[in-house]
C-alpha cells in the first residue's frame, strides 16, 4: 500500500464458519493448539501452463486490518453468530503468527505452497476466507494478464477494465495487472493508492459532444498538447486520421483505433500517417482485446493495446481454485507439530506437513521442476528456495514496493522454459516432484 490512506477493518470480510469453528475449537479445548495452514492449488486453469502470484502485498494489508471493530461486534451479538466467549476473544484479536510464501510475482504450478500460515488454530482459521479471496481473484488476474504481456512482447499494454467491473474490484485487477507487467492503467484509484502509471484522454462522447471532428480534436490539442491521443474512428476513419494531423500536426503523439479489422485498419492508418509526415505518431487499439488477439496483431503496425473486459471479467481469467489447508498441528500449545491430510476422494485430498519449495534449474538455468518437500532441504536446493518471510510474530517484514513485484514476475517468466508462453493448450511447463515428504519433524 503506497498511500497513506485510513484501512477499514477486514474482520468480517469472512465467511461465518470460520467464527463457528472458531467457537466450537475455544469449547473445546484446541484452539490454541499450534497449526500450520498452506494456501495452493491442485490444478491449474485448463490449458494454462503456469500461474502468477499476486495480491500478496494485499494479503499483508488485510491481516494487519483483522480487527474487530465495537459495531462489528455489536452485530454479530444481535445476529447470535458466536457466543459471549468468542466475542470477547474476537474483541481482543490480533494475529501474532508467521506468514511465509512465495513473493509476489512469481510463478507457481500445481502443489506450489504460495502462502503458509502459522500460528494458533484460533488466530489462523478465520484468516481462510479473506486470504482466499484475495489470491483467488489476484492471480487469476495476473496469470491473465501474463499471458497478454508475454504476447505483446515489447508493446506495452494498458489496462482499462473499470467500468467492467465491481469499483474496488477494479483497482485490485489493475494492480494484479501492473505486477504481470501492464503498463499503466485507466483506474485513478488505482494510481493513487499503488502509485501506477495512469493514462486516458477521451472517448467517443467527446467527438459526439461538438459539432464537427475537427472542433474535437481541436479542442483536446488546445487542451493536452500536440503529444495527446486522439480517437479516430467515431465516423470515417480516414478523413478523421487527416484532420488529426491538420490539427495537431507530426507532432501528434498517437491515434486510437477502437473498432473494426484492426489488423487491416492499423495497416491503411500506419500508411495513411506516414503519407502525412506523421511517421513518429503512434497507432493504439483497443476493443475487447484478449491474448489471442494480441498476438494475431504482431505483425500489424500497432505500437500499444488497451485492454479491458477480457482482463477484468470472469470469461478472461479462468478461477486459479486455491484452497487453505490444516497441513499440521500440535496436540498441545506447546507441543510438536504433527502432519495431518485430507484423504477424501474425488481429488481433493492433501498432503500433510510444513513444505518447502525449490524451483530446481538445469544446466542452462532454465526451471526444469518444481520441488516440494518436508524434512531437511537437500544442499543442492537451498540456493532455488522460494518461499521468504512475510510476517514475523505477527509483524510485517516482508511489504515491498509493487515495482519489485512486477520485475520479479518478468524475470520468473522468462526464466521458464520458451513452451511456457504458448498460447496453445497444454499442461503445466514444469512438473512439480514430491521430495521426502515424511512426517513433520518434531520440534
Amino acid at each position: 500500500m503506497d498511500a497513506t490512506i485510513a484501512q477499514p477493518s477486514t474482520a468480517l470480510l469472512t465467511d461465518r464458519y470460520e467464527l463457528t469453528m472458531l467457537q466450537a475449537a475455544l469449547r473445546s479445548g484446541a484452539a490454541h493448539r499450534r497449526s500450520v495452514f498452506e494456501v495452493f492449488t491442485r490444478r491449474l486453469p485448463d490449458g494454462r501452463r503456469y500461474g502468477v502470484l499476486a495480491g500478496t502485498g494485499r494479503v499483508l494489508d488485510a491481516v494487519e486490518n483483522f480487527r474487530f471493530t465495537t459495531p462489528q461486534l455489536d452485530w454479530l451479538a444481535d445476529q447470535r453468530v458466536v457466543d459471549d466467549a468468542t466475542l470477547r476473544f474476537l474483541a481482543d484479536y490480533r494475529f501474532t503468527g508467521d506468514l511465509r510464501g512465495y513473493p509476489e510475482g512469481e510463478v507457481y504450478f500445481p502443489g506450489s505452497p504460495v502462502l503458509t500460515v502459522e500460528g494458533s488454530f484460533a488466530e489462523a482459521v478465520i484468516l481462510e476466507t479473506v486470504i482466499l479471496s484475495i489470491l483467488n481473484f489476484d492471480s487469476a488476474i495476473a496469470a491473465a494478464a501474463s499471458r497478454m504481456t508475454a504476447a505483446a512482447g515489447d508493446r506495452p499494454v494498458i489496462e482499462m477494465g473499470a467500468r467492467r467491473a465491481h469499483e474496488r474490484a477494479a483497482v485490485s485487477a489493475a494492480r494484479a495487472a501492473y505486477v504481470a507487467g501492464f503498463g499503466a492503467t485507466s483506474d485513478l484509484e488505482a494510481g493513487f493508492t499503488y502509485s501506477i502509471p495512469t493514462t486516458g484522454t477521451a472517448a467517443h462522447a467527446f467527438t459526439l459532444l461538438h459539432d464537427t471532428e475537427r472542433d474535437a480534436f481541436t479542442a483536446q490539442v488546445d487542451s493536452m498538447g500536440r503529444g495527446t491521443t486522439l480517437l479516430v474512428d467515431t465516423y470515417d476513419l480516414a478523413e478523421a486520421v487527416r484532420t488529426a494531423v491538420e490539427v495537431a500536426g507530426p507532432e501528434l503523439g498517437a491515434v486510437r483505433i477502437d473498432s473494426g479489422d484492426l489488423t487491416l485498419l492499423a495497416h491503411r492508418v500506419r500508411r495513411q500517417l506516414d503519407e502525412l509526415g506523421a511517421r513518429d505518431t503512434r497507432i493504439i487499439v483497443t476493443s475487447d482485446l484478449d491474448e489471442y488477439a494480441i498476438a494475431a496483431l504482431a505483425a500489424a503496425p500497432v505500437d500499444g493495446y488497451g485492454v479491458g473486459t477480457q482482463l477484468v471479467t470472469g470469461s478472461g481469467h479462468p478461477t486459479c481454485a486455491m484452497v487453505y489447508k490444516l497441513v499440521a498441528r500440535a496436540t498441545s500449545p506447546e507441543g510438536p507439530l504433527e502432519p495431518v491430510a485430507k484423504r477424501s476422494a474425488g481429488g481433493k485430498s492433501s498432503v500433510g506437513g510444513r513444505k518447502w519449495a525449490a524451483r530446481r534449474p538445469d544446466a542452462d538455468g532454465v526451471a526444469e521442476a518444481e520441488v516440494v518437500g518436508t524434512g531437511p532441504v537437500p544442499a543442492e536446493l537451498e540456493p532455488h528456495l522460494l518461499q521468504v518471510p512475510l510476517i514475523h510474530k505477527g509483524e510485517v517484514v516482508g511489504r515491498e514496493p509493487l515495482a519489485a513485484a512486477r520485475e520479479r514476475h518478468l524475470a520468473a517468466r522468462a526464466a521458464l522454459p520458451l513452451s511456457a508462453t504458448q498460447l496453445s493448450r497444454g499442461e503445466p511447463v514444469i512438473t512439480t516432484e514430491l521430495y521426502h515428504l515424511a512426517p513433520e519433524p518434531r520440534a
